[in-house]
């Protein structure tokens, strides 16, 4: 997984890629494996960012999101505020001061030294200029927001590293103009930066913001309520069916997850004694997205996104994990393996293909399936038996075998004639969690 890093050591920038399905940075695909780090501005000093940071790139992630904003009073760890007066249109800046001492520095300055860290480990920033409540409290409006779009891109504008995640966890119909506002001003100062909207759950800023000029590509927030939770005609859990849904608008604008159900955080969040989503859902929600044709995935852990520590303040969902402890969660661990068999094939050619699978099943016995022209994954997350119809790649055979999610090994599965239908067994028992990726790649003789 080496970084794609420019000529004078920067990271490239992304772009989206030229059939506007995917991501690029330079000349290379690039897989975004997110983490939510929401209030690790607020919440960590520098040490405490060294290592959240070095443990991150180690376990595979390269794009970090985090808010600028989580309220009007944001301080640093070092208790330096954001704003003058709780105004997004007054940043509290203090020229002169040495960033280098945690007494002098500002919060801003904070900020610049968080995206060189993060530069600095090959990981991209996804910046979320103001949480939602900002606008619905009216401390952010559609006439300071064009000051502090200006602030941000004129500060980080020209970092190579920086993405924009317009929004946050809000109802895009409400407060329209601010984030309107809010969008065309970043964008029309930093034009060649990502930007996206981040969305209120079980919503995606194609809904609203598709044809925004300022949109590069859609995200959309599938979690965190389970199945039984939603009624009868509500998406639930099928993270993939946003997925769909995206990549069938015109025109044609990449998409992910961006907030899918957190690890070790209760089911519906708000609800008292529910179960807690585990690193087997963690990784389905993954590669339910990616098989769809998603270019990337974000994670999240409950504990980890809020930086939890014992006596935190405004501690949200029951955790009971420091952040620290939380950093190695077994999904955690498990998401590289995601990147590392989408990185294994040509990727910016691969499309879903749900066609492949003759006898697929609905919610947690889907077979999710997608393909390049001499490869094709099929991803069940119970291990039941289903049949593959061949011929869809290049190759007069196949040969076949069993990719893990949850440790990377492959297990050989045969080679086959490329043609007709065939039944596949995947290993051990059929059962939630007992998830397998069956991978074929085409032989030409």
């Amino acid at each position: 997984m080496a970084l794609p890093v420019g000529a004078q050591g920067e990271l490239s920038p992304l772009r989206v890629s030229d059939n506007h399905r995917y991501l690029v940075a330079g000349d290379r695909p690039f897989f975004w494996l997110g983490d939510t780090a929401w209030l690790l501005l607020s919440r960590l000093d520098r040490d405490e960012t060294e290592r959240y940071l070095a443990a991150r790139r180690a376990q595979g992630f390269n794009v970090v999101q985090v808010m600028v904003l989580h309220t009007a009073k944001m301080t640093s760890r070092a208790g330096a505020p954001a704003l003058v007066d709780g105004n997004p249109g007054r940043p509290h800046t203090t020229p002169g001061a040495d960033p280098a001492k945690p007494g002098e520095y500002d919060y801003w300055d904070h900020l610049d030294w968080v995206a060189d860290r993060a530069a600095a480990h090959g990981m991209y920033l996804a910046l979320v200029p103001a949480w939602g409540d900002l606008a619905m409290q009216k401390q952010l409006t559609a006439a300071n927001a064009p000051t502090y779009g200006r602030f941000l891109a004129e500060r980080y504008g020209k970092r190579s590293n920086i993405i924009w995640l317009n929004g946050g966890d809000t109802r895009s119909e409400q407060n329209s103009a601010v984030w309107d506002a809010l969008g065309t001003t970043i964008k029309g100062i930093a034009p060649r930066q990502l930007m996206t909207f981040h969305p209120i759950g079980r919503t995606a800023s194609s809904w609203q913001w598709h044809q925004a000029p300022w949109l590069d590509f859609n995200m959309f927030q599938s979690g965190h309520r389970a199945y039984r939770q939603e009624g009868p005609n509500a998406i639930g859990e099928d993270s993939w069916r946003y997925v769909e849904q995206d990549l069938a608008r015109t025109p044609p604008k990449p998409t992910i997850d961006g907030e899918p159900s957190y690890e070790n955080i209760p089911h519906g969040l708000h609800e008292q004694n529910q179960p807690r989503w585990g690193a087997s859902d963690a990784r389905r929600y993954g590669w339910w997205a990616v098989m769809a044709g998603a270019f990337g995935h974000t994670y999240g852990e409950n504990h980890v996104m809020q930086f939890y520590a014992a006596g935190s303040k405004d501690a949200n969902f029951e955790p009971n994990l420091h952040w620290e402890q939380a950093l190695v969660a077994p999904g955690a661990l498990q998401m590289r393996h995601l990147r590392a068999l989408i990185e294994s094939r040509p990727m910016l050619t691969r499309v879903p293909d749900q066609a492949m699978i003759v006898d697929n099943g609905v919610r947690y016995d889907r077979v999710a399936a997608s393909r390049g022209p001499n490869y094709a994954f099929a991803y069940s997350y119970t291990g039941a038996p289903f049949t593959m119809r061949l011929g869809a790649i290049a190759g007069r055979t196949v040969k076949a075998s069993w990719f893990s999610p949850r440790d990377g090994s492959t297990t050989p599965a045969g080679t086959f004639a490329n043609r007709g239908e065939r039944r596949f067994d995947p290993p051990g028992d059929s059962k939630p969690g007992n998830d397998w990726v069956l991978v074929l790649d085409g032989i030409a003789k």
